[in-house]
């Protein structure tokens, strides 16, 4: 067995009503308290009427759109003109992102460009940074559990990466997700299965996130079809919303894989939403692999096998039943082609090689050249 580490959130709170529980806690480390929160900041009235109740002062910066470096300097500026001296992050994926980044760089930097990884200098953070509380909203990226933030710039998707990007407290609250609507459900729940899936198979993998990967695993296919159908089903977003944290927790700790090595200059490239790339490529990224490492006889095969027997809940199951329950899935959150958002024939070679170099692609349990890449992405539009 090969060494590994494990690192998690400070605290993570899970249950229905955490976070009403939470605030008092949140408030404690400050009077004056950044939200960064996504475009409908009516969804947060009851944390900015609960931290008000306890004497807080609040700034609030809304999110509409995946978060850029150029987001991030400002905010940085909000929250040094305001005095800020703790972050609450509230939201889905790109709130929390922005939100951690921002807490993390506060206290040190102008200039995110100085941390980021393949576009940046990529330089480690010198110390923590102010006190952040990261409470998602969907159920997908599991951001609340990971070290890294990522931000767009120059056309793709990079990361912060550092212990100091982990929040000191993760709050998880499957109430907040009642009412996302149905593609955001599909789109985000199979991030999160994305998310379970590639670290399960990556070369990185470790004991501690192959079970929550397991866990994870059967909780996002018995419980995503139900809230597809009715977004009011509570038992169902407690499935996802916890199937989510395992998500983040595992890829955090044992890397991602092809899928989200594409993912990353697709959603530099183009406005399309970080789920649906995931959603379409999951399927075609199986098939990929599956054939290098059969080609091989490699054993990182017995990873999909056991994952094509937690996706089927059947003993016997084949690759190729894991595979049709993947793409049973995918037609079913109903995920259009990528020319959908933009993408052509002629993106794929630049996509490939930009793919190639991002850091995700480091945990796929094979590598995979760029004429595979393009057959991915091909086939995708």
């Amino acid at each position: 067995m090969n060494g590994f580490e494990f690192s998690a959130p400070g605290r993570i709170v899970f249950g229905n009503g955490t976070g009403l529980e939470s605030l008092p806690e949140i408030r404690k480390w400050s009077e004056r308290i950044l939200l960064v929160t996504g475009s409908d900041v009516s969804r947060a009235g009851w944390l900015l009427d609960g931290l008000d109740s306890l004497g807080a002062t609040i700034a609030i910066h809304s999110q509409a759109h995946e978060p850029t470096v150029e987001d991030c300097g400002e905010v940085l500026r909000i929250a040094r003109a305001f005095g800020a001296g703790a972050v609450v992050a509230l939201g889905g994926g790109s709130a929390i992102d922005l939100g951690k980044a921002v807490a993390a760089l506060a206290p040190h930097t102008e200039d995110p460009m100085d941390h980021l990884e393949v576009v940046g200098k990529g330089l480690p953070l010198p110390g923590p940074g102010l006190p952040c509380a990261a409470i998602p909203t969907t159920a997908g990226t599991g951001a609340e559990a990971t070290r890294n933030s990522v931000l767009a710039a120059d056309e793709v998707k990079v990361s912060l990466r550092s212990p100091h990007l982990l929040p000191r407290l993760a709050v998880i609250d499957p109430f907040l997700a009642i009412g996302l609507p149905k593609d955001q459900t599909g789109w985000t729940g199979l991030d999160a299965l994305t998310q379970l899936l590639e670290p399960l198979t990556s070369r990185f993998a470790n004991p501690i996130s192959d079970g929550f990967c397991r866990e994870g695993i059967v909780r996002s296919v018995r419980s995503l079809p139900v809230a597809l159908l009715d977004g009011m089903d509570i038992e169902a977003r407690s499935d996802l919303a916890l199937a989510s944290l395992l998500s983040g927790l595992a890829l955090a700790n044992s890397r991602l894989g092809v899928v989200h090595g594409l993912a990353a200059p697709i959603g530099g490239l183009f406005a399309a939403p970080h789920g649906a790339v995931c959603a379409r490529l999951l399927p075609l990224a199986w098939k990929a692999n599956v054939a290098a490492l059969q080609r091989e006889n490699h054993p990182g095969l017995d990873k999909y096998r056991d994952a094509a027997r937690l996706l089927t809940g059947q003993s016997t199951a084949t690759l190729d039943d894991g595979l049709a329950v993947i793409q049973k899935l995918s037609n079913l959150v109903g995920t259009p082609g990528l020319a959908h958002w933009g993408m052509i024939e002629s993106d794929i070679p630049g996509l490939c090689e930009r793919a190639s170099k991002a850091s995700s692609m480091k945990g796929n349990p094979i590598e995979l050249d760029e004429g595979a890449l393009a057959d991915i992405l091909q086939e995708a539009l």
